[in-house]
């Protein structure tokens, strides 16, 4: 199986000696609650250790404790320059899920105190950045820029919803992150909608019409995540 490597990032520096390249990637779009959060990392072609260059990956196909001990070295290495972006839940309510992804992909690339010259993105569309935008299909499985912002985005938000489960129990959020489970649709049956819901989205505008809302293939969570 092909593992991420630097072939997108050594071809943007052909095109473009000296460049500033970063990987970006989101967590969170699907879920009913929380933000949404973005990663963007740039990478030393050079010096990344080779711990990170072997075992950086789409953050969807790692075990919580590889992803754990990745996200840790890539804020321990000193060579990695990390920017954290995200859109918190009225702004998704307001902009709609795209669109707040893309802002926080914005915060995100801000947030790394650089002037980036080509934004290595993860999917198919292009959010508006202050830099050439390179979009990639399945770019968190190809791009070790990439997968190390995808590692970033999903500890980060996976943290603070462990965070946001100690102030609203009974969601499951301390393991569903605020996607929907079973445990959290039941949460929101019994308990109702907090402020960290999702107006926006049809199971939690369901729940507030009154409707009591079950898992089913119309409110199946993205479990790409």
């Amino acid at each position: 199986m092909k593992r991420p490597s630097f072939t997108f990032e050594r071809a943007a520096l052909k095109r473009l000696p000296g460049a500033i390249v970063a990987g970006v990637d989101e967590a969170g779009r699907g879920p009913l609650a929380g933000p949404v959060v973005a990663g963007a990392v740039i990478l030393d072609l050079k010096k990344t250790p080779k711990a990170l260059r072997d075992g950086l990956d789409d953050s969807k196909k790692l075990p919580l404790d590889v992803r754990e001990e990745l996200y840790a070295l890539l804020l321990s290495c000193g060579t990695a320059v990390i920017g954290v972006g995200r859109a918190e839940v009225h702004e998704i309510d307001s902009l709609n899920i795209l669109n707040a992804t893309y802002l926080a992909m914005q915060r995100a690339v801000e947030a790394l105190g650089h002037v980036v010259t080509v934004a290595l993105v993860d999917g198919n569309r292009a959010p508006k950045l202050a830099c050439a935008v390179e979009t990639i299909i399945g770019g968190d499985g190809k791009s070790l820029s990439i997968a190390a912002a995808s590692i970033i985005a999903k500890v980060t938000r996976d943290r603070l919803m462990k965070e946001f489960a100690l102030a609203h129990p009974g969601y499951g959020w301390e393991t569903n992150v605020g996607y929907g489970t079973r445990a959290h649709y039941e949460g929101i049956n019994k308990l109702g909608v907090t402020p960290l819901h999702r107006r926006s989205f049809a199971p939690v505008r369901a729940a507030l019409a009154g409707e009591v809302i079950t898992q089913s293939a119309l409110f199946a969570p993205d479990a790409a995540e």
